[in-house]
């Protein structure tokens, strides 16, 4: 059954809603390890200056759920480097709607998304930008 933009566009909404979801308060770093990276993320040599600012954005109202460099937070939120979210799967689009309606959970347990007051469609859309050019830099292409 091939998927629809819709159906992927939901699929990241979710994802992003858990994040949004989490925004209002960083999650404490306890020893069982919730707070920690989910992935390792394979830093670029360099940036554009789209997404060093799409960065900027990304730490202010993604980071808590998403974790530093979209790597995700156990118990928390989902990792944005990650296959899941390869452009083929999770185009633009689906970031925009994420943070615009929110996102039910689907293919993580960390809960629906709420959408992310404050975020204007240029902001999510250099908020993607980061989040490709760190997904390019560890093969998700």
């Amino acid at each position: 059954m091939p998927l629809t933009r819709p159906v992927i566009g939901l699929a990241f909404a979710v994802m992003a809603g858990a994040c949004l979801h989490f925004a209002g308060s960083a999650p404490a770093e306890e020893a069982d390890g919730n707070g920690a990276a989910l992935v390792g993320v394979v830093l670029p040599d360099a940036l554009s200056d789209e997404a060093e600012t799409g960065g900027r954005l990304f730490d202010a109202k993604c980071a808590s759920c998403h974790g530093e460099n979209a790597a995700g937070r156990a118990g928390t939120g989902p990792p944005l480097v990650h296959i899941v979210y390869e452009p083929g799967h999770h185009g633009d689009e689906s970031f925009q709607r994420a943070v615009a309606l929110g996102v039910r959970s689907h293919h993580w347990p960390f809960g629906d998304m709420a959408p992310v007051e404050g975020l204007s469609r240029a902001d999510v859309a250099l908020i993607v930008v980061y989040v490709r050019e760190l997904q390019r830099a560890n093969g998700i292409d």
